[in-house]
């Protein structure tokens, strides 16, 4: 098993009342091993001055795990595979609907991968699809949402 750690930090300015929900949103994500991420609401769900729009949030983090689990895997079973990927570069994509139940849920990602392999290697469509098969089902995070994942490779 292993155990992973996250400590998310924010702090009430003096001057807002909070009870009247005009309070900022801004908060620090600060991970086991020390990187520290300045985090918000997102600005479609509250409205700014109340978010940042620089600063990441949850859904765009979401979306980015996703993505980031599916490539690490991807990259290790083309190693696996003998090919040598040069460059991979994903164009993801979230959506935020009504779920089945009725409640705001993120219902899709869409991964849009672009491979670049090393120069002379020849990859058929066959092989790139049989990897972000093997990539898909072997994502720990694909493993543990109700998301509908789509890998669309460019």
């Amino acid at each position: 098993m292993a155990k992973y750690i996250a400590q998310i930090s924010w702090q009430r300015s003096q001057h807002d009342a909070f009870i009247d929900q005009k309070y900022s949103r801004v908060h620090t994500w600060v991970f086991d091993g020390g990187a520290k991420v300045e985090a918000s609401a997102s600005p479609t769900i509250v409205p700014l001055p109340y978010s940042d729009e620089a600063h990441i949030d949850p859904e765009e983090a979401y979306v980015a795990s996703l993505s980031s689990c599916h490539m690490l895997f991807f990259l290790h079973f083309a190693a696996k595979a003998g090919l040598t990927v040069d460059s991979y570069v994903d164009s993801a994509e979230g959506i935020m609907s009504n779920n089945a139940q009725g409640k705001l849920a993120m219902t899709q990602v869409i991964l849009k991968p672009q491979v670049t392999w090393q120069a002379g290697s020849s990859v058929t469509e066959k092989t790139l699809n049989l990897l972000h098969h093997q990539a898909h089902e072997a994502c720990f995070l694909a493993n543990s949402v109700h998301t509908d994942i789509q890998i669309k490779p460019h």
